[in-house]
């Protein structure tokens, strides 16, 4: 009987709550209006729906799907949803819904005449709006303390939504099983398609789910959900919404599932993105606390967005083929990059062999020695500027030492004056020390200062960082972006993945703003364009050539053959390629093969 005497209470209260909430309104000013409280406690603004946003490459494909909350959804508008559905679920749920204001007292009435006689609650006598207040803003808990927050929810949402508002965020709010939510992404989800393109038989098959999305889960009760399609489409020809003919051919009609998987290819590049995403929110709207940016970026990419980004898909799955192809040793790791120094936009990225989604990306993420890959930028592209030397110029490739500090040429022996041409193809550490110490560090380094490279410090300035011996060093994509300067004139400018993030009618919500620096002068890039193009016809580089009207590049291998690089340029791509083992060690095998030439070589192509 407990159970009769709460829904009694429930059911006295409705015309006191009712009376109150207009009678409010006319009492003193002193006193607060029913309605005016529940403005104050329960504001409603809107209905924010979770939605599903998405990554697409350069040519308008899809690269990735991203659900947030674990909510599957794909927002359907209410003029875009087919009328029989509409129909479907007014009669089947709430028949009187335009004309109550939340709430159906004889439908509380019904509810409280079958939970009493089964002394359990087993009917809730729910409104559409009572429902969708339910979805959006309680839980399912089978409680009369819940029932009536549901009604104080439902009165406000139909104060501030009009009744086609509400339906729409309705069906788009209800659970379809298998973590989908909305009539849009059912649709999507069990037939590949969308919804006004099935037939009367798939929508109102998809449309008996919510009613028990466990006892009619298509996929596993296949069976019970076709059962319960038959009595809607029954319920519905009884209403007049069907005629004899449709119904029959409908319940005829055979339903052939086709599961959706959920789109999200690229996984190195995809990663990049995200981390991308969140430099450009935090950049756009001034965020620095690391919680705060997730905080936001979570918010925006549930409100539905679309990421177009600058991938080049079949140069991306060239570079993951070729990464997974030449590094078969399961503890040697590659990572490269490639960006379209033109368009200023990263179009290829691997963050490691066989890698998965959200593992550490070693292209942006893993800093190591660059060894000689680093001569251009801190050593001749800064002593040609300085000095204002030629290819042809004479540098000292002899002995050199300094506090202590003697480094060795790669042979051990010592050249005496050669050519910075010669020098550089064949990678004299001596002649790149002595450049650098005839600026001076502090000289050398503000060549560097531009590419912003993450992880290097005053504790860098010394010396050995001529030939790549720093405290951290540097990641792929850093060192990519630096030589990208190469490929412009000597003016650097910040590559991105992202070219823009929109709203679903195409409104631009972020994009990156262009901001070049002149790092050092355009005669200094042609005679460095020179010295690199000598890397690859007769230097070190040599293995990385090919058929291009421009090619030019340098080889680094860092101390014991920790590290292997190679950083290059045709005249639209700059690429680099690293190989080494996540703990350092020696890898002098891969050397003697190239490795990382014949990687780069092909991701070039």
């Amino acid at each position: 009987m407990r159970h009769l005497f709460g829904w009694a209470c429930i059911f006295t209260m409705l015309p006191i709550f009712i009376i109150c909430v207009f009678v409010a309104g006319k009492e003193s000013q002193a006193i607060k209006g029913l309605s005016t409280i529940l403005d104050e406690k329960i504001p409603i603004e809107s209905v924010d729906l979770a939605q599903n946003s998405y990554v697409y490459d350069h040519e308008g494909r899809l690269i990735s799907e991203i659900t947030s909350n674990q909510q599957n959804r794909i927002y359907v508008k209410y003029e875009n949803i087919p009328e029989i559905v509409k129909r479907a679920y007014l009669i089947s749920e709430d028949q009187r819904f335009f004309d109550h204001i939340g709430f159906d007292a004889a439908g509380m009435f019904r509810a409280v005449l079958i939970n009493a006689k089964s002394e359990s609650v087993e009917q809730g006598g729910s409104t559409i709006t009572q429902q969708l207040a339910r979805n959006v803003y309680l839980n399912h808990e089978q409680s009369y303390n819940r029932k009536l927050s549901e009604l104080l929810y439902s009165y406000q949402l139909e104060k501030s939504f009009t009744k086609e508002q509400i339906f729409e965020y309705y069906l788009n709010a209800i659970y379809f099983a298998n973590g989908q939510y909305g009539i849009g992404t059912a649709a999507d989800y069990y037939f590949n398609k969308q919804i006004h393109e099935l037939h009367l038989a798939e929508l109102i098959f998809i449309s008996a789910v919510p009613n028990n999305p466990t006892q009619y889960d298509p996929v596993k009760n296949y069976k019970a959900t076709k059962v319960r399609q038959e009595r809607l489409l029954q319920t519905l020809y009884e209403f007049g919404a069907i005629t004899a003919e449709e119904r029959e051919t409908a319940t005829k009609f055979p339903i052939k599932l086709s599961i959706k998987k959920e789109v999200d290819i690229q996984p190195d590049y995809v990663t990049y993105v995200h981390h991308e995403l969140k430099q450009l929110v935090a950049a756009k709207e001034g965020l620095k606390d690391h919680n705060q940016i997730n905080t936001r970026v979570n918010n925006i990419l549930s409100q539905g967005v679309i990421i177009y980004t600058a991938l080049e898909s079949e140069r991306q799955n060239k570079l993951v083929q070729s990464i997974n192809s030449y590094i078969q040793s399961d503890d040697i790791q590659g990572a490269a990059a490639v960006i379209n120094h033109q368009s200023h936009q990263i179009v290829a990225l691997a963050g490691g062999t066989n890698y998965n989604k959200f593992e550490f990306n070693r292209a942006f993420q893993a800093y190591r020695q660059p060894g000689s890959s680093i001569k251009p930028l801190l050593d001749y592209a800064p002593y040609i500027d300085v000095t204002g030397a030629t290819t042809k110029s004479r540098i000292n490739a002899g002995r050199f030492c300094s506090g202590g500090y003697c480094p060795k040429n790669y042979s051990g022996r010592n050249y005496g004056m050669v050519s910075l041409e010669t020098a550089l193809k064949y990678s004299y550490n001596t002649a790149a020390v002595r450049m650098l110490h005839e600026i001076g560090i502090e000289k050398g380094f503000s060549y560097l200062a531009p590419f912003n490279f993450a992880k290097i410090s005053k504790q860098d300035y010394h010396l050995p960082a001529a030939i790549g011996g720093m405290m951290y060093g540097i990641s792929p994509l850093e060192l990519t972006n630096a030589y990208t300067t190469f490929g412009n004139n000597g003016i650097y400018y910040e590559n991105h993945a992202i070219v823009k993030v929109t709203d679903q009618t195409g409104k631009t919500l972020y994009e990156w703003d262009e901001n070049p620096i002149r790092v050092w002068k355009e005669t200094t890039n042609k005679q460095m364009r020179s010295l690199l193009s000598a890397v690859v016809s007769s230097g070190t580089g040599k293995k990385a050539a090919m058929n291009k009207r421009y090619i030019g590049g340098k080889t680094g291998t860092s101390n014991d053959y920790h590290d292997l690089w190679f950083a290059g340029l045709t005249d639209q791509y700059t690429g680099v390629v690293w190989i080494g083992k996540d703990q350092p060690a020696n890898i002098r095998s891969v050397y003697d093969r190239g490795s990382h030439l014949l990687i780069w070589k092909e991701m070039m192509k």
